[in-house]
């Protein structure tokens, strides 16, 4: 058994802890406050050395003599502590100097504004020589600074008064810890002798008068009480009684207890059929959000394809030695690679941010970060994209505001907040960033748009992932987790996001944070039909309408289509102008898209087949949605074909042989 540290030993070290503290805190007062005087009177001293130096030399500086100046610090060396001395003029060039013998000095090449500072073991004073109200020049004054060695004297002086202090404390109270500990040590015999005998009658001597003895007055009183209850337990018979009494109240209790069980079981078996249901509305949560997740993985499949489909299509051309291409077109081509491979990447980023934002392991450098070069980066990149649009984008012209922030990140979420503050705007409209105080050390940056507004039910779920802002699948461009994640950035870099919408007004996204001090394509369709300028050498070519809203993809089949004589391709870029040229046109094939703008591919397909002048006309669906289910619901739907965006051209062109082979085979037999 480990023994403690006696009483007299735990009273020793508290009062000799208890004088070293006091000794060190007077000690220290002491010696800072002399050192801080002394600090004080030497730079007092020294700035009235120079004071009084200017006003002799003052006379020098005004008939620039630099003789009578010299002689003027000449008398500095009656004051030992000055060491070097130097007079300026008033265009701060050196007029005269002194250095006491052995100082050896660099003298400052030009004067310095008023001040004194600390260069190593000197103290510097400059002080400016006024003469009726006006500068005539300056003093430079370098003598020695001995607070380093008076604080190594003091600081001697008190490690011997404190090892002195301690010896007498300590010699104190070896002397006089008895006279506290004896009585203390007095009980604790006897209570050991009483443990091992249990002979209640011992008492504790009484050898004070203080607490100590009130102690032991009451240690001598507790056992005499534990030698009186010891007796009658001994002696008295009601104990028997009063154990059988007890053991029936105690069966008693056990009735009661078992009542009170049975009642505790009905209660948990209540609590058990509410757990069953909450056990099934976390399932069917969990059913809802699996259903989520499987939109998500379609979209992201629509989403990810339709890029994919015109990086490989225009890839396939440049590449194909059957399908040469002039240097402008390569030229174009590659354009549509490069746009859609950023925006593919675009998206690829946004999913892999939620998915480290998610599992909490997305890294930040936070730094100060200048906030007017980040806003000019971010204008510059979303300028292309309002353009298009024609909306106004408005920044502050200056903006000095330094922040504490990750630079990436940041600009990652300012792009994202004007990014959506362009795509859901009204055509024509404008994006307003402001920046403004929020409190002290924090800055509120706005972006505010001029689109629908959103309401307050969208606002609820508007950081939910996968939520695109209420916008249908294909109407917007995106994964609809970009405000998911830019909301973890905010918060992971110590700020906030606040969102503040009016239906029919628009919608104001703010952040807040801690401060430290495209291209546009070519118009391949005119009036919303596409004409190829191919002619086939036998008879006239057969007549393929494309209904497809993205740009890039009409480009691709219109090229794949200009290298066939026997096609001749008309394009529209929604549903009812497809359906109006279908009707007019009567092509042999009809091309469709999936996700139209305004009216559905499957919308357009229904319209065909109600229209006896289109019902027989083949539809092939050319879509980015290519799931297994998707596929089946087209055929299921009545398109002839289903391909998947990226566009394979080998299978482009099966498709279209096929059809027109079974075209022809059924006016054959009709014939």
């Amino acid at each position: 058994m480990i023994r403690l540290p006696s009483i007299r030993k735990k009273l020793v070290a508290v009062v000799m802890a208890t004088t070293l503290a006091a000794l060190v805190v007077s000690v220290g007062l002491v010696i800072g406050y002399d050192l801080r005087s002394y600090h004080r009177t030497l730079i007092n001293d020294l700035s009235t050395q120079a004071e009084l130096v200017g006003h002799m030399t003052s006379a020098a500086l005004s008939f620039d003599d630099a003789r009578l100046a010299g002689e003027n610090l000449a008398l500095l060396r009656t004051r030992p502590m000055v060491d070097a001395a130097a007079i300026y003029d008033d265009r701060g060039r050196l007029f005269a100097s002194y250095a006491a013998e052995g100082a050896g000095t660099v003298f400052p090449a030009r004067a310095e504004s008023a001040g004194a500072r600390v260069e190593g073991d000197h103290l510097v004073v400059f002080r400016p020589v006024v003469e009726n109200g006006e500068t005539v020049g300056t003093v430079w004054l370098r003598a020695e600074n001995r607070l380093l060695a008076r604080t190594l004297d003091y600081l001697a002086i008190a490690f011997g008064v404190t090892l002195l202090a301690m010896a007498i404390a300590y010699l104190l109270m070896r002397r006089l810890g008895s006279i506290i500990t004896a009585p203390i040590v007095a009980i604790t015999e006897i209570a050991h002798d009483v443990v091992a005998t249990r002979d209640y009658s011992r008492r504790a001597p009484r050898i004070s008068n203080d607490e100590a003895a009130e102690l032991v007055d009451s240690f001598n009183a507790m056992l005499s009480e534990i030698e009186s209850r010891t007796r009658e337990l001994e002696d008295s018979n009601a104990v028997i009684a009063r154990e059988a009494q007890e053991r029936s109240r105690a069966q008693q209790e056990v009735m009661r207890l078992n009542e009170q069980l049975e009642h505790r079981v009905d209660e948990r078996t209540l609590q058990l059929a509410l757990a069953n249901a909450e056990l099934a509305n976390a399932i069917d949560e969990a059913r809802t959000a699996n259903q989520a997740k499987s939109a998500f993985l379609s979209s992201m499949s629509h989403e990810l394809r339709t890029p994919l489909n015109a990086i490989l299509g225009f890839a396939q051309i440049l590449t194909s030695e059957a399908l040469p291409t002039s240097d402008a077109q390569k030229k174009e081509f590659a354009s549509h690679i490069l746009k859609s491979g950023r925006h593919l990447l675009t998206l690829i980023n946004e999913i892999l941010d939620l998915a480290k934002v998610e599992s909490g392991t997305i890294p930040l450098s936070m730094e100060p970060v200048a906030l007017g070069e980040i806003l000019e980066e971010c204008r510059t990149m979303i300028a292309p994209l309002a353009a298009g649009r024609g909306i106004r984008v408005l920044f502050p012209e200056q903006v000095g505001a330094v922040l504490l922030a990750d630079r990436t990140r940041l600009k990652q979420v300012l792009l994202n907040l004007l990014s959506n503050a362009v795509k859901y705007n009204r055509e024509a409209g404008a994006v307003v960033l402001d920046c403004a105080a929020a409190g002290p050390g924090r800055l509120r940056i706005a972006v505010q748009d001029t689109g629908m507004g959103l309401r307050p039910d969208q606002l609820d779920s508007l950081f939910q992932p996968f939520n695109r802002l209420g916008q249908e699948a294909g109407a917007q461009e995106g994964t609809g987790i970009g405000l998911v994640v830019t909301r973890r950035l905010v918060e992971l870099m110590g700020g906030s996001i606040h969102v503040s919408s009016s239906p029919g007004v628009g919608s104001v996204f703010a952040i807040e944070l801690g401060t430290t001090a495209p291209l546009v394509g070519p118009n391949a369709a005119e009036d919303g039909v596409a004409v190829a300028w191919s002619e086939r050498a036998a008879g006239a070519p057969h007549l393929v309408l494309y209904v497809e809203d993205n740009p890039a993809n009409l480009r691709l089949v219109e090229e794949i289509v200009r290298f066939r004589p026997d096609l001749r391709l008309v394009s529209a870029n929604n549903g009812p102008d497809g359906l109006a040229l279908a009707r007019e046109r009567r092509p042999d094939i009809i091309l469709m898209d999936i996700n139209l703008p305004g009216m559905s591919g499957y919308e357009v397909l229904a319209e065909l087949r109600r229209d006896v002048q289109t019902a027989a006309i083949p539809a092939i669906a050319l879509s980015a949605n290519a799931m297994a289910s998707d596929i089946e619901r087209g055929m299921a739907a009545g398109f002839f074909r289903y391909l998947t965006k990226p566009v394979d051209i080998d299978k482009f062109n099966e498709a279209i042989d096929g059809t027109l082979a079974q075209l022809a085979a059924g006016k054959g037999q009709e014939t």
